[in-house]
Formats: C-alpha cells, sequence, structure tokens
C-alpha cells in the first residue's frame, strides 16, 4: 500500500513548489495554447514538435518574453514549436497527462509528426515526466529544466541504499505516491532493467544553488553525463536560458541550415 506519510510530504512539498502563485485558476478544457511555427525556407516542413511547458508561476508567454523560442530559431532547429498554459491547477485535480494528450499531442500525432517533445521548467518538468511514464508511447524525448524531483526524504532514502540502481522502490500508485512513482521511472531510464522498450530520452539541466540541488545531484549520477548541463544560479529565468541555450545546441533534434533565424522570430 502507498506509505499515507509520503503523500502528505509530497502535497505539502507541492504547495511549497507552487508558494507564491495565489490561488489556483479555472482548468480550462482545452488547454490554451500557443503555436509558433518554424520558418523554415526550404526543404520538407519540420515533422518535429516543441512542446514547451511553463514553471508555477509563469505563463507560457514568458518563453518569447525570455529567449527560449529565438533561441530554437537561432540554432536551425526544424521544429515547430507550441507553448502551452500548463498551470498549476492542472497538477492539482491531476489532469495534466489527460488534457497534454488530448489537447496537445494526440492532434499533433494526428496531423503528421512524426516526433514530439516535451520540454518543462520546475513544475513543467515534473509534467514533462509524469507524462512519459503514463504515455512513452507517444513522444521522442524529454528536457526538463530544474524539475521538481520529489521531496528530500524520498532521495535520501535512495542515497542510503546505495544509489538508484540499488533502491527499492515500494508499492504505488502513481498519483498516491508520485515520489516512488517518479523516482522508479527514473530507474528504468537509467538503468538496464527491466526492459529497454520503456526507456524516453531525458536531458535535465540544473543551477547549482537550485533548491532541489541535492536530488538532482543524486541523479547525476544514473544519467549519462552528456545529458546533463548545469549554470550557476538558482531557481529563475536567467539560469533556465543559460541551461536551455546549452541544450538546445545539443539535442537530437535535425538542425537544418534553411531553419536559421538569426532575428527576433
Amino acid at each position: 500500500m502507498p506509505n499515507p506519510l509520503r503523500s502528505i510530504s509530497l502535497a505539502l512539498a507541492l504547495a511549497a513548489v507552487l508558494s507564491g502563485c495565489g490561488s489556483l485558476r479555472p482548468t480550462a478544457v482545452p488547454l490554451r495554447t500557443i503555436e509558433r511555427p518554424a520558418q523554415c525556407g526550404t526543404g520538407a516542413h519540420p515533422d518535429t514538435l516543441l512542446v514547451l511547458l511553463p514553471g508555477s508561476s509563469s505563463s507560457p508567454e514568458e518563453f518569447e518574453q525570455e529567449g527560449f523560442v529565438q533561441t530554437i530559431r537561432r540554432n536551425g532547429l526544424a521544429a515547430d514549436v507550441v507553448l502551452v498554459d500548463a498551470h498549476p491547477g492542472y497538477y492539482f485535480d491531476k489532469t495534466i497527462v489527460d488534457r497534454l494528450r488530448a489537447d496537445v499531442v494526440a492532434p499533433a500525432l494526428a496531423r503528421g509528426y512524426r516526433r514530439v517533445w516535451l520540454v518543462g521548467i520546475s513544475i513543467g518538468g515534473l509534467g514533462t515526466m509524469l507524462y512519459a511514464q503514463m504515455r512513452p508511447q507517444d513522444i521522442a524525448g524529454v528536457v526538463a529544466l530544474a524539475p521538481y524531483l520529489g521531496t528530500r526524504l524520498t532521495a535520501q532514502d535512495i542515497e542510503n541504499a546505495g544509489g538508484l540502481s540499488q533502491w527499492l522502490a515500494p508499492p504505488f500508485s502513481v498519483w498516491t505516491d508520485l515520489d516512488a512513482g517518479l523516482w522508479r521511472w527514473l530507474q528504468v531510464q537509467t538503468t538496464g532493467a527491466p526492459v529497454s522498450g520503456d526507456k524516453t530520452p531525458l536531458f535535465r539541466g540544473y543551477g547549482l544553488s537550485d533548491r532541489f540541488v541535492f536530488n538532482a545531484r543524486l541523479l547525476d549520477r544514473a544519467l549519462p553525463r552528456d545529458r546533463v548541463f548545469t549554470a550557476k544560479g538558482g531557481h529563475d529565468w536567467p539560469v533556465w536560458n543559460d541551461l536551455w541555450q546549452q541544450m538546445a545546441a545539443q539535442l537530437p533534434i535535425e538542425h537544418r541550415d534553411d531553419c536559421l533565424c538569426q532575428g527576433p522570430g
């Protein structure tokens, strides 16, 4: 049975993640999205879609205001972009995966996109991993910037066990013991067990002074070094921008000269 104390500590931890964001907004159906197609000049239209999920107190528009979309264009990524208003209400009512599937990912696949990458910041990073855990067949990869990785208590249990590869996950249900479910998924991604087909490419970045740095460093030891990115600073846009600039140039997504854009677009 799921440990109720872990569920309580998870709820408190999520409340801390969301502190300062005010009352929860209504969960609109469908999700509000902003499409930003690639402006490639020649060749085939991109068959890759980048889905960007904001942090708890951010709006999807901030991905443009803070330069994320411009970084994609300056690196010539052959990908269309959709910015998603996946605010904390969708996490609290446990509909984030269902809404992303119904409103964003499934329609994209139906329109002919062959690869969908999820990119999330903070609680949005958690959203990318929850989706990959529940619907791995839908997506090509995950980029999690400063993601919520559960409570310090769970991370300490894993540390005491000798690391993620040695840890024995307790029985869990994803939404009643999110910590155990999240770390069990991360264990599958980073070890040989149990099924290679369940693995989703995971790229992660965080600030060296981030408030979740203990958990981040624990996961570092299990991930390939070329999938971990760090920057000086804490849990804020300047750090996430630094990380994204590093990562966009190295993601296994097609880069095309005709998709390069030096302007603000």
